[in-house]
């Protein structure tokens, strides 16, 4: 059996409904159209409920008010309730919220790896964005250890050699180019974008060996116009490419490769590297091929041998001397 509405029930319905529809249910604060419109649907279909359903559409109502009026009281009065967790473990820029990168700025977080790939061709069995998936994994890494440290989303864009007529990498499907002054000049910005909001130390980390010179210049143009900031530095980090280089040559050199096959693209040494970082990118049924392929396919060197495990060796070394590396810099800006 359905019992009627009292008259108190729907006086107060009519008091209520009318004193939002004025914007008058809290008087001593304006109340916002995000709290106010949803107040009014709740409240439309009371009349019209049987009497306990009223009740009970009350209640609710009642208490989903008082809370959507205390968070709204909290995010006006206290602008505490809006500052961000650091975000303990996140160091990718992209993964973090404005508000969370300021609060690891503001605790202490004051280094920041600009990792720089390269669009290329890799032969016909690593995939064209091998640098940019590569260095960004190694970057991730590099942060994870120093601790402090934030990595900036991947520079694709780079020196590939001249394309018309095709020079280099640019005689390959599928590589992109852009003139060396206009990468240096966004390595600047990107530098100097960073220390505006508060960073001290900025690192270039290329994969690539065609663009070092670039980022040992436009670092040094950009320490000659912040000379006065003794807090501020911008490095060219030679040692996370040239780890890469002989050191781990060497190594593979050690277990009985020879130079032919350790190559210095796409052999032996480069796709154990990429093996070690996502397989995904290495087309390992076509590596038979190796012994027919040459720099005419953009291979030098010979990756039949090729496997995650060498490229474990190798990963570990340009993490651990670009770490030292990167420690070492900031401990002499410090001083300077």
């Amino acid at each position: 059996m359905t019992m009627k509405p009292t008259g108190s029930i729907q006086i107060g319905y009519r008091a209520m409904k009318k004193a939002v529809v004025a914007n008058s249910l809290f008087p001593t604060f304006r109340v916002g159209q995000w709290l106010r419109f949803p107040l009014l649907k709740w409240l439309t279909p009371l009349g019209s409920m049987p009497h306990e359903r009223q009740l009970a559409r009350t209640s609710k109502n009642a208490t989903l008010a008082i809370s959507a009026f205390f968070s709204w009281l909290a995010l006006a009065y206290c602008p505490a309730a809006l500052a961000a967790e650091p975000a303990p473990g996140k160091v990718l820029l992209e993964e973090l919220t404005s508000f969370e990168l300021r609060e690891k700025i503001a605790t202490g977080t004051t280094t920041v790896l600009i990792p720089i790939g390269g669009t290329e061709q890799n032969g016909p069995h690593i995939a064209i964005g091998k640098h940019n998936v590569r260095v960004k994994f190694l970057a991730e890494k590099i942060a994870q250890r120093l601790g402090n440290a934030i990595v900036a989303p991947v520079l694709a864009y780079v020196p590939e050699g001249a394309i018309f007529p095709p020079a280099a990498h640019m005689r390959f499907s599928g590589t992109l180019s852009i003139p060396e002054t206009v990468f240096e000049s966004l390595l600047e910005a990107t530098a100097k974008s960073f220390k505006q909001h508060g960073f001290h130390d900025v690192f270039f980390l290329g994969d690539h060996g065609g663009y070092q010179k670039s980022e040992a210049r436009a670092a040094a143009r950009i320490n000659q116009a912040w000379q006065g900031d003794s807090k501020f530095r911008a490095y060219g980090l030679t040692a996370f490419y040239e780890a890469a280089q002989m050191p781990y040559t060497q190594i593979l050199r050690n277990k009985g490769f020879s130079d032919a096959q350790i190559g210095t693209h796409a052999g032996l040494s480069d796709t154990s590297l990429t093996l070690a970082v996502d397989q995904s990118l290495v087309r390992t049924h076509l590596l038979v091929q190796g012994a027919t392929t040459s720099p005419a396919d953009g291979v030098y060197g010979d990756p039949r041998k090729a496997t995650a495990e060498l490229g474990q060796i190798g990963i570990q070394l340009i993490v651990d001397r670009s770490v030292q590396a990167i420690q070492e810099a900031i401990k002499q800006r410090a001083v300077r």
